[in-house]
């Protein structure tokens, strides 16, 4: 199937929301999606076992919002990171049902601009190997805003449109930890181009800081280390990359985490990704990437 979306209709939109105990973040992104210019065709909220408020804020807002609907799957007693999310996501899917020209996983940690969906289609309108794409993501400290920073062919994991057409093409989200990185690199090997767009009406503001949560932000830099281990990654990489992110929240002890994650879950002998010439591939990119910014090519 084609990847570009036909030019006689408007292309149809869904959005997937997998959520656990949101209740203090939720209100601000049902705002964010009721403000928008182009709201999406559907928008699934799979709520994956709250204990807080947020059953009963969602019935609320479900009851006045006719696109928004609501599927709840039994508590599982815990937060199920990585795997737990895309099973909850292609719940969602299913329960959508129908054709659509894009699908976006979407936190409900987040507010953005009214011009958010907007914006992203014109982007997808501009350039038919856009396969996936997103703005940056922010974080409030004080009184300003600090960048959640990610490499500019990254797509934010937060709130991630993709063409469903290709999606399809590179065989969906992998079921487990680094999915955001796995789908991004296998666009890529197929030849299409992914993006996080610097622009203010794609600013993502996250309202919690990155990776904390399950349990604690310690515990998430732990998991992007063995993320990064099952995905195939290069270990000069990540500890580059553990390094650089040292100059972020939490400092120092956070960068040092990700590459002691990885081999952490080395030592375990924990699963790998079972695609050998994927792994081949991300390596050489990393290896090629590393080398650049050595050379002094910049971060982005």
């Amino acid at each position: 199937m084609s990847s570009q979306v036909s030019a006689v209709r408007a292309p149809r939109v869904l959005i997937v929301s997998p959520c656990r105990d949101e209740a203090r973040t939720l209100p601000h992104t049902i705002a964010a999606m009721c403000a928008q210019t182009r709201p999406p065709d559907r928008w699934v909220v799979v709520d994956d076992g709250s204990t807080d408020a947020t059953p009963q804020i969602l019935a609320e807002a479900a009851a006045r919002i006719p696109w928004l609907s609501i599927v709840t799957r039994t508590d599982r007693g815990f937060r199920k990171l990585g795997g737990g999310v895309i099973d909850a996501f292609y719940e969602g899917v299913a329960h959508a049902g129908g054709v659509w020209d894009f699908v976006a996983k979407m936190d409900v940690d987040l507010e953005f601009g009214p011009r958010y969906i907007a914006r992203l289609l014109e982007e997808f309108a501009r350039d038919p190997k856009l396969a996936a794409a997103s703005g940056k993501v922010y974080r409030r400290e004080g009184e300003r805003l600090v960048h959640e920073f990610m490499i500019d062919e990254m797509v934010a994991g937060q709130f991630k449109f993709y063409r469903r057409a290709v999606l399809e093409e590179i065989g969906g989200f992998v079921r487990g930890l680094m999915w955001d990185g796995i789908d991004f690199h296998r666009a890529r090997m197929a030849g299409y181009r992914t993006a996080s767009i610097d622009d203010p009406e794609l600013r993502i503001l996250h309202l919690r800081l990155m990776g904390s949560s399950d349990r604690s932000v310690y515990r998430g830099r732990l998991r992007w280390g063995e993320g990064q281990y099952f995905m195939g990654s290069w270990f000069p990489y990540v500890a580059a990359s553990g390094a650089f992110r040292m100059s972020e929240k939490p400092y120092v002890i956070g960068g040092l985490l990700i590459p002691i994650g990885y081999l952490l879950a080395a030592l375990r002998g924990l699963p790998r990704y079972e695609d050998a010439p994927f792994r081949a591939g991300l390596r050489a990119w990393q290896r090629a990437r590393l080398a650049r910014v050595l050379r002094g090519g910049g971060a982005h």
